[in-house]
């Protein structure tokens, strides 16, 4: 039997299928809505690298062990059915894996609410050459490090996938990795507008038109996969981009603020350039690193500042103040006052545009990106702004003090 893999996989998939076949990233990360084919373009990925390396084997996780049969087990059923070679698989329910008669190579199914199973998992041949993290959004980013060190070690040309539908909260890990993939990572997006409509059938399409004409925002969410947010987000006119050379060289209104860390919060210093008459933010240069000595966060902040303009700090240390003063440092407080948080807070939501480099301000980036207001278990929202994840934004209000226009007002 032969099968063309244009019948199997969706013409949005060919550019990833190429970089999967030739190793141009190891990992993968794979979002869309509804019907985008990201888990079945998956399975028949790692069924033909399978087939194709005799030392390679495969393990599919789900954040909850429970959740794994309905979901990629039967993914891989599908695509070893769909290739036409369901005579060369035995799958098995208990234990659930799938064995590659030829060679004894193994797809292991695992859920990661057990990790000393996945830390305590021995192959007799090869290696785990695929890793398939299903509803990866699920995942911890400090879980997914952990479980990756275990399984991507004594092998080569490693590929591991990440597929999910796009949470609402943007405080998620994807979201960051989406819109900024690390080093040796493809992000590829995609939704069931590029998939040949048989494929789907006809009712699919009738469903998602439904729903675009009765709630826009739920069917972009859940058919086109975008990131709307959960509504919460307080940052509406954030915009993530390269700030070049150039801009930075333009820029003649620099502002620098420091929001001091203690015990494992990171002290957090922000350079940016204030464009009033347009009411822009460009924040371009941060220091952020929890445990770092005065002496250090002095050297840190005069390397960037080497003019010594004035830096605009929290006003609750004044003896941090007064070290980094002596250690050369052009310091202030900020000034003290009545609801300096709250009328700190509106302005920067108020300006028409808060434009950060993920690049050079990553956590910056994420910080402002994520931050949103608590819900209050009623389908709406607490008042006040939540104290936490909020380092950079603190040092962005000190600096902009003078920018605020309110006599008596203090950013504390």
């Amino acid at each position: 039997m032969q099968v063309k893999l244009t019948e199997l996989i969706a013409p949005s998939f060919y550019e990833v299928h190429h970089a999967v076949k030739n190793g141009a990233a190891t990992h993968f990360l794979l979002s869309g809505g509804r019907g985008s084919t990201k888990s079945s373009f998956t399975p028949t990925e790692i069924v033909l690298g399978m087939i194709a390396d005799p030392d390679a084997n495969a393990i599919a996780l789900r954040k909850v062990k429970d959740t794994l049969r309905e979901s990629v087990y039967e993914s891989y059923v599908w695509a070893i059915d769909k290739l036409g070679v369901p005579h060369l698989f035995d799958a098995r329910v208990s234990p659930m894996q799938i064995v590659y008669k030829p060679t004894g190579q193994r797809i292991i199914f695992r859920g990661a609410d057990n990790p000393i199973k996945i830390k305590s998992l021995r192959l007799r041949k090869g290696f785990f050459k695929y890793v398939w993290y299903e509803e990866a959004d699920e995942f911890g980013v400090e879980d997914i490090r952990s479980i990756n060190q275990t399984l991507l070690r004594g092998g080569h040309d490693y590929r591991v996938f990440y597929s999910y539908n796009p949470p609402k909260s943007r405080k998620r890990w994807v979201h960051e990795y989406r819109k900024n993939p690390p080093k040796d990572w493809l992000a590829h997006h995609s939704d069931y507008r590029s998939v040949p409509r048989h494929w789907l059938g006809e009712q699919f399409f009738l469903e998602a038109e439904s729903l675009r004409e009765r709630n826009e925002l739920a069917y972009r969410h859940e058919y086109l996969g975008e990131d709307t947010g959960t509504g919460g987000e307080v940052f509406r006119n954030l915009t993530l981009r390269r700030i070049s050379d150039e801009e930075i060289a333009s820029f003649d209104r620099i502002k620098r603020g420091l929001d001091f860390g203690f015990a494992s919060h990171p002290s957090h210093y922000g350079v940016m350039h204030f464009d009033a008459t347009r009411r822009r933010l460009f924040i371009f240069h941060e220091l952020h690193k929890a445990g770092m000595s005065n002496r250090k966060l002095a050297d840190g902040i005069n390397a960037e500042n080497k003019s010594n303009r004035q830096v605009t700090a929290d006003s609750a240390e004044p003896r941090t103040i007064a070290e980094l003063r002596n250690l050369g440092v052009n310091i202030k407080g900020a000034k003290k006052g009545p609801d300096s948080v709250d009328h700190g807070m509106k302005f920067l939501e108020d300006l028409d545009e808060i434009i950060i480099d993920p690049v050079r301000c990553p956590n910056t980036a994420r910080e402002f990106d994520g931050y949103e207001l608590d819900p209050d278990g009623n389908g709406g929202w607490k008042e006040g702004y939540p104290d936490r994840d909020n380092h950079s934004i603190d040092a962005v209000r000190y600096a902009l003090e003078d920018e605020m226009k309110r006599p008596g007002i203090s950013f504390n």
